[in-house]
């Protein structure tokens, strides 16, 4: 994989390691509900008193926010400046966590995650779409998914000591935290010049002039490999509970194998020299396995299998989605729409999870169900890659 050059001529902003390093950093925290599902849905079972299947769903509503905050963003990243829209995405974040500190109700908790969503999906869509500004994104979401593993890592070994409380203000400082930094990124999209020019310092050559349908086809690829994610990743830790695995082993396999994501990263560079079509049909083959094995049961082996190939498989499938529609859309508008997808698939996800275990089927049939949504995104790329070689 080539490393991100400064273009010669007009210069590429986005390529200045200080814009690369913010937007990945609000990436990462705009990401921590979604990478943290887990033991914050036994947080809320635990700590507070909901039901299994409202947690699907209050945690759910958050990312259904995160891509409701993601699609405003795509509506404006290309008009309007972007440091402002991450200022509103951070306040109407932290306005939310904070009243969430005061109200423990169902209903009302449901409507401030929705909320605090909206703002993180906000600031999300415009760190997603810095990174694709850069003149090799596939390098850009690589370093930002390595960065995914760390904080993923530490994020599900110390929110499960934190209060509620406490976890909703460790939320609001890390938007704060967004909002001071802010002012490294690009405020503006590239001119027609400059993007003329980054064209021809692509790393991946394809031919990426392709009908609007194309991307939007790789973003519905998307969405449904993160209902898979979300049904998954929400209900692990509470599915391995019900079948026996003690909490302190499950809580020590999820938080080793975020590390995994790592290797993840690792393979996706190597694999770069293949393209990025086969080497996303096998993970995602991979993938819906070892989610679907799991309706045989969970024991200890088997669930660190599955967590650690799942995690591994996580950031190696969104490098390849990533870098897809980065390099189709340069104008930003389609890539916005990324945590939107994603937050979406989350959204989704867990409620056809929570309406499967509320309806008494069990978690095997709801690992069936989220694997099943692997080999959905499998078929729309194999149709994208067929009209691209065609």
């Amino acid at each position: 994989m080539a490393e991100m050059n400064t273009l010669k001529g007009p210069a590429n902003p986005f390529d200045d390691w200080r814009s690369i390093g913010i937007a990945i950093f609000m990436a990462l925290v705009g990401y921590t509900v979604m990478v943290s599902v887990p033991v914050l849905s036994t947080a809320l079972v635990h700590k507070v008193g909901f039901t299994e299947e409202q947690v699907g769903r209050i945690w759910g509503a958050d990312l259904g926010g995160l891509s409701l905050g993601a699609i405003i963003s795509a509506m404006l990243v290309a008009r309007m400046n972007r440091r402002h829209l991450v200022f509103i995405g951070v306040g109407l974040s932290i306005g939310a966590n904070a009243l969430c500190m005061f109200y423990s109700d169902y209903e009302m908790v449901l409507a401030l995650r929705i909320l605090a969503g909206v703002g993180s999906g906000i600031f999300t869509a415009v760190a997603v779409v810095t990174l694709g500004g850069t003149t090799n994104p596939t390098t850009a979401y690589n370093l930002e998914l390595i960065g995914f593993a760390f904080s993923t890592a530490l994020e599900l070994n110390y929110l499960p000591q934190l209060s509620m409380n406490e976890i909703y203000l460790f939320f609001m400082i890390l938007s704060g935290l967004c909002a001071a930094l802010v002012f490294w990124i690009p405020a503006r999209p590239l001119n027609k010049e400059q993007l003329a020019e980054q064209e021809k310092h692509q790393a991946i050559h394809e031919n990426w002039n392709v009908p609007k349908i194309i991307p939007w086809l790789c973003l519905t690829a998307v969405c449904f490999t993160y209902i898979n994610i979300g049904g998954y990743f929400t209900y692990i830790e509470l599915a391995a509970l019900a079948d026996g695995v003690s909490q302190e082993w499950s809580g020590s396999v999820l938080t080793w194998s975020s590390f995994l994501g790592i290797v993840g990263c690792l393979i996706a560079y190597v694999c770069t020299r293949y393209g990025l079509f086969k080497p996303l049909f096998i993970s995602l083959i991979t993938m819906a396995v070892i989610v679907a094995m799991l309706a045989l049961g969970i024991n200890d082996i088997n669930l660190a299998v599955s967590l650690f190939g799942f995690m591994t498989l996580w950031t190696f499938v969104d490098v390849y989605q990533s870098a897809m529609v980065a390099h189709m859309d340069r104008s930003g508008s389609l890539v916005a729409l990324l945590p939107s997808v994603q937050g979406f698939g989350q959204f989704v996800g867990p409620n056809i999870a929570a309406s499967i275990v509320g309806a008494g089927l069990g978690y095997p049939v709801m690992f069936i169900a989220s694997g099943s949504m692997a080999l959905v995104a499998l078929v729309l790329y194999m149709g994208v890659s067929l009209y691209m070689h065609r």
